[in-house]
């Protein structure tokens, strides 16, 4: 692996330009969408901790969004073209944030947190030794309140397995939950495809496929791991834990050594993945929701509430 000096943006080339802008678009709308998501559930979770507990990792996610999304501010992106301008077929997060809870359905928000929470964790630790500079330095802040979050996904995982709720019904819809996200929450780890009008910064290079995008990232040193490798660890994670409670985890299986095993096919992956630009129709609703102050007030930057990260 040859790695790349990314601490002076300016002078990148347009293969090291088009890596960072694509691990760092991904690692930014994860955040910025399911933050969005989670504040659909403030005063309505079961109870006021666990309210508190939602609203504290929106607002933390939130956070994260930004100091990635300010990443980007190197390349000459602001935060109005990022967000509010931008348009929604363009944004490269997995589907599983984007999609709508199932109303009142306290299981769903659970084990999303916890699908996603595993995952950001190996993602995070990919980047602890990044050749940018910029993204090694969030890590440690991002890490620390990640951990709790999948603390507290964990102990109402448990809890909702069993059967703690008001109906008694807590691990049948931790089943329904799980059949319902957990092909979502494999895309996390499917490549990111270049936005259809993106050029690189002198315009006359062409563009990578998203498998190549993805080679590059890896071998320019900004994450130290494939996705694949990714994608394995999270399984070898999530599979014998949900298992543990119960749970049915859709195409797993257990080898006769003990192993958990998981095949990723096509098969497995929903139609729309995120990542390829292909979305849910909900994802246009949210993205209407989110942006609609800013649209109908005319703005032309978004109100800043936090001064810019260093």
């Amino acid at each position: 692996m040859a790695t790349s000096d990314f601490s002076d943006p300016e002078n990148l080339s347009a293969r090291e330009r088009q890596a960072l802008e694509s691990l760092i678009k991904r690692l930014a709308d994860d955040e910025f969408v399911l933050a969005e998501r989670y504040t659909e559930w403030q005063v309505r979770a079961p109870t006021l901790e666990s309210d508190l507990a939602l609203a504290n990792n929106a607002q933390d996610e939130l956070g994260h969004a930004r100091l990635w999304y300010d990443v980007l501010g190197d390349l000459g992106y602001t935060e109005r073209e990022l967000v509010y301008e931008r348009d929604p077929a363009e944004f490269r997060h997995s589907t599983l944030v984007e999609l709508p809870f199932e109303e009142g359905d306290w299981a769903d928000a659970v084990l999303r947190s916890y699908l996603y929470d595993v995952a950001e964790e190996l993602r995070l630790e990919a980047l602890e030794d990044s050749s940018s500079p910029k993204i090694a330095n969030r890590v440690a802040k991002i890490q620390q309140e990640e951990g709790y979050h999948r603390e507290h996904a964990q102990n109402w995982l448990e809890r909702l397995a069993e059967g703690e709720s008001d109906s008694g019904e807590g691990h049948e819809r931790l089943q329904a939950a799980l059949d319902r996200l957990f092909p979502h929450a494999l895309t996390i780890f499917e490549p990111c495809a270049p936005p259809r009008d993106a050029s690189d910064a002198s315009g006359d290079e062409p563009r990578a496929a998203g498998s190549d995008i993805e080679a590059d990232i890896v071998d320019l040193g900004l994450r130290t791991a494939t996705l694949e490798e990714l994608g394995e660890e999270w399984l070898a994670i999530v599979v014998p834990y949900l298992e543990s409670l119960g749970l049915d985890v859709p195409e797993s299986g257990q080898t006769g050594d003990g192993e958990f095993e998981f095949e990723v096919t096509q098969e497995t992956l929903p139609d729309e993945r995120g990542r390829d630009g292909t979305h849910t129709d909900a994802w246009v609703d949210l993205y209407d929701d989110f942006t609609h102050t800013y649209r109908e007030l005319g703005r032309s930057e978004p109100t800043k509430i936090m001064e810019t990260p260093e």
